[in-house]
């Protein structure tokens, strides 16, 4: 943020030790926006980051959504949100790619409906550890389709 002194906001998502990281950045202005844009490319760290335009804005968080409890945030240090699973995969499938690869699923909850070729899920396990693990699973095929 030290070339721009217009930063509003700047959110940092994803693990921290994952090259897979990205950021929600929001400037004062349109000129800061685009100053942003042509650092595309440049190399931040070892890797070069690539700016995008956003295609909405930056919302505020509703303050309900939030944790409100040690035991509730604990919880979500343990929990991710996995896309793109194939509707042929069972509860069953996931579960044990998970606890394969990254540790003890604790719950899992897998959705979908009709209207939508793919499912979803969250995977709760009982190591905040397993949970980083399975951050990294992201491409990884299962079934016919990589998750993400």
């Amino acid at each position: 943020a030290a070339l721009f002194i217009n930063v509003v906001d700047c959110r940092m998502c994803g693990d921290p030790n994952s090259v897979l990281r990205f950021a929600f950045i929001e400037f004062t202005d349109e000129e800061g926006a685009r100053a942003a844009l042509n650092l595309s490319g440049t190399v931040l760290g070892y890797y070069p980051v690539r700016v995008l335009p956003s295609k909405t804005a930056i919302a505020p968080v509703n303050p309900t959504f939030l944790p409100r409890s040690d035991d509730e945030r604990e919880m979500c240090a343990r929990t991710i949100y996995c896309t793109n699973i194939d509707k042929k995969v069972s509860q069953a499938d996931v579960k044990l790619f998970f606890e394969s690869i990254c540790g003890e699923v604790y719950r899992l909850r897998l959705l979908g409906d009709y209207q939508h070729n793919t499912r979803i899920a969250f995977v709760e396990f009982v190591m905040a550890e397993s949970a980083t693990a399975a951050l990294n699973c992201s491409g990884v095929i299962l079934g016919s389709l990589p998750i993400r």
